[in-house]
């Protein structure tokens, strides 16, 4: 391109910039008299009144709800829990019982090999002579 033919040009964008511009100002000075010509009504209705009586109650409620809930859940947690230590302490008490057979029995034996013991001293007697054993 030559100089003429970009001055040209130069031109004309000069012109379409300055045709923007006073097209944009005109569009801003319409919309601010719009604006300026809008009013806001906001009214607000503060005539509602608060039942406080209800929303307590209905908080009362929920915290009832909540405690019940609560206190059936430990209940719950209770019963399993005596269950399994009734369970346990059954268990104990046949294992002792048990034990305990097990001693007297073991007792018992104790007394009659003592027994056999005594009696088999007094059958040796003072002169130390053991009569034969038949086994």
């Amino acid at each position: 391109m030559n100089k003429v033919e970009l001055e040209s040009r130069l031109e004309s964008l000069t012109d379409e910039i300055n045709f923007l511009r006073q097209l944009y100002d005109e569009e801003l000075r319409e919309l601010q008299s719009q604006v300026s010509d809008t009013s806001v009504v906001l009214s607000m209705d503060n005539s509602r009144s608060l039942d406080l009586d209800g929303i307590i109650a209905e908080v009362k409620a929920q915290y009832e709800d909540i405690a019940n809930r609560s206190r059936a859940e430990a209940e719950s947690m209770y019963q399993i829990k005596y269950e399994e230590l009734k369970t346990t302490a059954g268990k104990h008490g046949a294992d002792l019982r048990s034990t305990r057979g097990e001693i007297s029995e073991l007792s018992r034996l104790v007394q009659r090999t003592q027994a056999e013991i005594e009696a088999l001293k007094n059958q040796v007697g003072p002169g130390g002579a053991a009569p034969a054993l038949l086994l």
